[in-house]
């Protein structure tokens, strides 16, 4: 049976990708409000494929004027597990074209891998769903329902509502979210811890207004120094976070070789790993803090001039045990406390999104640990951790708190989601596929 699954999904991966192609070409940018049509063009062509795939309930839905999801809906035997599929259609930004070796939207395939903005998160989550769902035609071995969200890139604000008004469309027995990764190429994992995120804006201000360098300096201090010292308190000398009232703990014993991260990384030659702990502590189940960019004089044409204020955004992605009404105080605490000389400082909350642990227990998971191994000829999937953050997750745990949520995906270490050369791996591809397939099967037969 698994001979004749493996060869259905080599036969269907021609028009899976030439599928998924056609959705990287669509700029379904959700952070872009210039591109809002693209999205909703995103979500038609999602559309379309479910209803060619003989959803004869297909919707496209927002809630509170959020960006378009797409809900369908294909029973199965009577008496079968329903099971959800879930994948988003928007993507991040591309930024500088200059970055991409061929143009981020349009798919172009090199040494194995198909790259594009979207190619991997996570338009290739969605054609991972529509894999599985043509291995088996109108022979569903379960009930199945997809929801294909199109604000996950700008932080999913409105999927609680939409999840809320369309719980009875939605509810399952088993949800698959598929918009995580793999441990390696050739080693696949099912992803049960995720750290949370606390993202501040902070601002620190000196001056009124900008006064001459030479008049006032030595006596008055400048906001950017300031603010230079404030971040620079955030860590100590060997760059363990020294923020105080966060919550850190042990994490899988995964091996994670040095050589293998400092490639995948790209961390650059002679530069040295930060904090004390195991690496997949540190990107696991510590937190961190990370400045994502400051607001000040751009360095060139920059005058004699005392800055006034200068702001900063803080990236804070705390540990499974946390919680984001914990981390953001004890980091406006911190910031309060060691701003120097005086300064004001103002610190407002941008977004956050709770960190998660799942029950990797029960049936469901060990019919998807079943599949992975037999996808991957005998390789058993990780336990895996994710120092990243995909806060929606918590809005179906907390919908659908009778459901088992495995998260998985098609990403693997080389994937740069998000990042310039974003690509997805061809063959790792195809066993994501059979491994979606196979668990279905698994699913309908375990009842």
């Amino acid at each position: 049976m698994t001979d004749d699954l493996r060869a259905k999904v080599r036969d269907l991966m021609p028009g899976l990708r030439s599928d998924l192609e056609d959705l990287v070409r669509i700029q379904s940018v959700s952070a872009d409000p210039a591109r809002t049509g693209e999205v909703w063009r995103s979500a038609d062509a999602v559309a379309d494929l479910l209803r060619a795939e003989g959803f004869a309930a297909v919707d496209i839905v927002s809630a509170n004027g959020g960006g378009p999801a797409v809900i369908g809906h294909k029973p199965g035997p009577e008496g079968a597990p329903t099971v959800l599929l879930y994948a988003h259609h928007d993507v991040q930004p591309e930024n500088d074209h200059a970055d991409w070796d061929s143009p981020p939207f349009e798919p172009t395939e090199r040494d194995g891998r198909l790259y594009g903005r979207g190619a991997a998160d996570d338009k290739a989550g969605i054609v991972t769903h529509l894999g599985a769902l043509r291995v088996f035609g109108d022979d569903l071995p379960v009930t199945v329902k997809v929801i294909v969200e199109g604000e996950e890139e700008v932080g999913s604000d409105t999927l609680p509502a939409l999840l809320g008004e369309h719980k009875d469309k939605l509810e399952a027995d088993v949800i698959v979210i598929a918009d995580s990764g793999n441990w390696d190429i050739g080693e696949p994992a099912l992803t049960t811890s995720l750290r949370g995120l606390v993202r501040m804006y902070v601002e620190v201000r000196t001056l009124d207004h900008g006064v001459h360098s030479g008049m006032w300096g030595g006596v008055v201090p400048d906001a950017l120094i300031t603010l230079c010292r404030l971040l620079a308190t955030l860590h100590d000398d060997d760059g363990n976070v020294a923020v105080e009232g966060l919550v850190g703990g042990p994490a899988a014993d995964v091996t994670y070789p040095e050589e293998r991260a400092r490639a995948e990384s790209g961390i650059a030659d002679g530069v040295e790993w930060i904090g004390h702990g195991s690496m997949v502590e540190r990107l696991w189940t510590k937190p961190s803090l990370t400045v994502t960019g400051i607001d000040a004089p751009p360095a060139q044409g920059a005058s004699n001039t005392l800055v006034p204020a200068a702001r900063a955004f803080i990236s804070m992605r705390i540990a499974p045990g946390d919680s984001t009404a914990n981390a953001a105080a004890r980091l406006r605490e911190h910031l309060e406390k060691h701003v120097p000389w005086g300064a004001q400082v103002t610190c407002t909350l941008s977004d956050k999104g709770e960190p998660i642990v799942i029950d990797a227990t029960g049936p469901a998971y060990d019919a998807a640990r079943a599949a992975f191994t037999e996808a991957w000829d005998g390789v058993a999937p990780v336990d895996m951790g994710v120092g990243g953050s995909i806060p929606f997750i918590a809005e179906f745990l907390q919908t659908f708190p009778d459901a088992s949520v495995l998260v998985t995906g098609v990403e693997d270490p080389d994937t740069r989601a998000h990042g310039a050369n974003e690509g997805l791996h061809l063959a790792e591809f195809e066993r994501v596929v059979l491994a979606e397939a196979l668990l279905l099967r698994n699913l309908g037969a375990s009842g």
